[in-house]
């Protein structure tokens, strides 16, 4: 089983704050095989980081953070930006087309974007994988109602750190049966649900700092428009 990573932010997110060098060194240094940086509606640094992820002996997989107009999807393996707004449905097709995987991330918090309260239970069955563990979680609640979902509908499981610093990238790990150490061995794994998850909550303090560097980040971005 390889230790993947699939949720990841670096300095290239509105709200992220590392370079990928620091996300892939924390990688390396937590025995992982595999990392995804997923930015918010951006590719370049993901694209960067899979070319960088062998000098780490890592397994590098491009991505994103797509903003449906129904919340997130991480699009895991496309090695081209997936365009953000579209429904949820289309933006899966949007991943598919690219040659990825569409996976729904934190599905049940509303207030991060989860597309649960906005699309059917069919839609949200029809995607290629679901999130069921965020380290970013607050009670643990929306967790159980995505594994239980995903149980239920029986949709693949994986899990993300949602790391937006680079200390935090490896708190949530998908244990992946690929029969290969490469990129198209783990997607086909996860696509036949041949995952396990684990993983541990991100320390409140750590919660609290990403989130108002982030809100730091917003408005320094939206000041600097205007000059």
């Amino acid at each position: 089983m390889l230790s993947v990573e699939l949720h990841t932010h670096s300095e290239l997110s509105h709200d992220g704050r590392d370079p990928v060098e620091m996300l892939l060194e924390q990688a390396q240094a937590v025995g992982m095989d595999a990392l995804a940086v997923t930015d918010h509606d951006e590719i370049a640094a993901s694209l960067r980081a899979a070319d960088l992820a062998p000098k780490y002996d890592l397994v590098g997989i491009p991505g994103m953070e797509v903003t449906s107009a129904d919340g997130h999807v991480l699009a895991i393996g496309v090695h081209e930006a997936v365009p953000s707004g579209l429904p949820f449905v289309e933006t899966l097709d949007e991943i598919r087309d690219r040659g990825g995987i569409a996976v729904v991330p934190h599905p049940f918090q509303s207030s991060r974007s989860g597309v649960a309260g906005n699309i059917s239970r069919d839609e949200l069955a029809s995607a290629d994988a679901i999130e069921v563990y965020n380290s970013r979680l607050l009670t643990g609640r929306a967790n159980r109602q995505a594994e239980e979902f995903a149980l239920d509908r029986r949709v693949p499981m994986t899990a993300g750190s949602d790391a937006h610093i680079a200390e935090m990238v490896g708190q949530a790990v998908t244990r992946v049966g690929a029969d290969e150490r490469s990129l198209s061995a783990i997607l086909d794994a996860i696509r036949r649900g041949e995952t396990s998850v684990e993983g541990k909550r991100t320390p409140w303090h750590i919660s609290f700092r990403q989130a108002a560097g982030g809100a730091k980040r917003r408005v320094r971005n939206r000041f600097a428009e205007f000059f």
